[in-house]
């Protein structure tokens, strides 16, 4: 019985591996959170996702006779999961650019727009490009909008992961203007009744299906498959369903019915000139130069902030746990449980994009400072109580017997000693401080991290230039490192603040 039991099991398996061979699955990589009209999830089945690339992907597996499987990834990290080999193509409204195509290789186009510029309904004075120096303007990281408001200078540019949040930051104040692909301004701009479309539609793009270079045989099948859709008029309906059907795109496709010699080619293979070792190492020069320039002040000064705030809300709550009445001390350990025991990265989210539904709006800047100096201060109320309580009793019996108040003696010889106690760990906490404030990318502040992974998606150089950052990271920390060495040998120890001899008390 259980050698036919075993039997039948291998051969269910071998007939299951059969299946799963001859069932050829063609998996793509795309971004659904808020990627609408792109790729997104159905309001009504989460579970579902849906979107005009969503049904282009589902005609090219038809043709192609493959099943498709969508993987989720981060829109700015489609290039490096596609090159590690996390799926076959990658397809979210990516532009077909010189610094992509040196990666990855690009189908024939399928998709063809313009950058649309948007203001808020009262604003007048912004109608294009030339009006927008000076201005803080919002965008889509490692975007084509990005390159052409960093390239046209004078801007104040902030780059977003996602769609939505820029044109809230619009609505609330925190932005003058937001620039992004024709198709996104259409399904998240136009419908928002205080914003408004400024001036004429501004460069042009053409979208592609990125592939590994190694991927020659699929790039034809797909670039066959594309022209199958473009010619029987598929394309044309998924866009028109999806409301975005347009002039560009009806000029694109009836050049590429009757192309020209070499005219499709161009698409496919983009010639791009092998940097020699010079070149590249005079480009890690200027990627380095721009990181200290652009990066580490943002940083440093990050950094020296928050730690100044998160060591005075220390002190205070350290010292109203062990030396106010009961409900105040309540109150203390209540702040220090919730903001350690939730994560820093929602509580910039509270700070930043929800007290503007209060009717509080703080910049980047102020909510960083605001959610560091917050987060860190209730680890460093525990770095203090701790070297508060470390004292001896005897230092405060004998200030009292001196004739000192309870507050004179805390403040005379209590806070004094139990601050040089704490001085090794509190430097572990900035150090770990100047290491999270790369966290506050995420409300579009830029600092060193940011200006890290906006050059390293553009040049698609994550190693190099993440040894580099790392390495500025390292430096930052070994000055203020020695400084704490420093202040441990010079601050007053236990013998120095002896309440006899009475200097310290005077």
């Amino acid at each position: 019985m259980c050698k036919i039991l075993f039997g039948v099991m291998f051969f269910g398996v071998i007939l299951l591996s059969l299946s799963h061979a001859g069932a050829k699955t063609l998996t793509w990589g795309a971004d659904s959170v808020g990627g609408a009209p792109y790729v997104f999830q159905d309001p009504a089945h989460p579970r579902r996702i849906i979107g005009f690339e969503v049904d282009i992907v589902r005609d090219l597996a038809r043709i192609m006779h493959r099943r498709d499987r969508f993987v989720q990834n981060a829109w700015d990290a489609l290039i490096p999961a596609l090159d590690r080999g996390d799926f076959s193509i990658a397809i979210n409204g990516i532009e077909i650019t010189p610094q992509r195509a040196r990666v990855v290789n690009f189908s024939i186009p399928y998709y063809a727009c313009s950058e649309t510029l948007m203001v808020r309904r009262t604003n007048d004075t912004i109608t294009g490009l030339a009006s927008l120096r000076g201005r803080v303007v919002g965008t889509l990281q490692d975007s084509l909008a990005e390159k052409i408001l960093r390239r046209y200078g004078g801007i104040h540019v902030r780059a977003y992961t996602g769609q939505i949040t820029a044109y809230q930051d619009l609505l609330n104040g925190r932005l003058d203007a937001v620039l992004m692909d024709a198709p996104i301004a259409d399904y998240y701009g136009k419908p928002l009744a205080g914003l408004k479309v400024a001036g004429p539609p501004i460069g042009h793009m053409l979208y592609g299906i990125a592939m590994r270079k190694t991927d020659a045989r699929l790039l034809a099948r797909i670039n066959q498959a594309l022209r199958q859709l473009i010619n029987n008029g598929s394309l044309e309906h998924i866009y028109k369903k999806w409301n975005i059907w347009n002039a560009r795109t009806r000029k694109l496709f009836a050049a590429m019915r009757q192309p020209k010699p070499g005219e499709l080619q161009q698409f496919t293979h983009m010639v791009t000139a092998h940097r020699t070792w010079r070149q590249q190492a005079m480009g890690y020069l200027r990627d380095t130069g721009i990181l200290i320039r652009d990066g580490l002040p943002m940083t440093i000064l990050l950094s020296i902030l928050s730690m100044s705030l998160a060591i005075v809300i220390g002190l205070i709550l350290a010292i109203c746990r062990i030396y106010t009445p009961w409900p105040t001390a309540i109150l203390a350990r209540a702040y220090i449980e919730v903001f350690r025991g939730t994560p820093l990265l929602i509580q910039l989210y509270l700070i930043f994009f929800g007290l503007p539904s209060l009717g509080i709006r703080l910049s980047p800047l102020i909510a960083g400072i605001l959610g560091l100096g917050l987060n860190y201060g209730a680890y460093e109320a525990e770095n203090f109580r701790a070297g508060i309580l470390s004292i001896p009793h005897a230092q405060m019996e004998a200030a009292l017997s001196l004739g000192l108040s309870r507050a004179q003696g805390v403040r005379h010889i209590i806070i004094p000693q139990a601050l040089r106690t704490c001085l090794p760990p509190v430097t572990n906490d900035f150090i770990s401080l100047i290491k999270d404030s790369s966290i506050v990318s995420v409300i579009s502040m830029v600092e060193l991290t940011k200006v890290y992974g906006e050059l390293a998606a553009t040049y698609y150089n994550y190693i190099g230039l993440g040894l580099i950052t790392a390495a500025i990271y390292f430096l930052i920390g070994l000055p203020f490192v020695q400084l704490s060495r420093w202040l441990e040998r010079k601050l007053p120890g236990a013998h120095h603040l002896a309440v006899a001899g009475g200097k310290p008390l005077q």
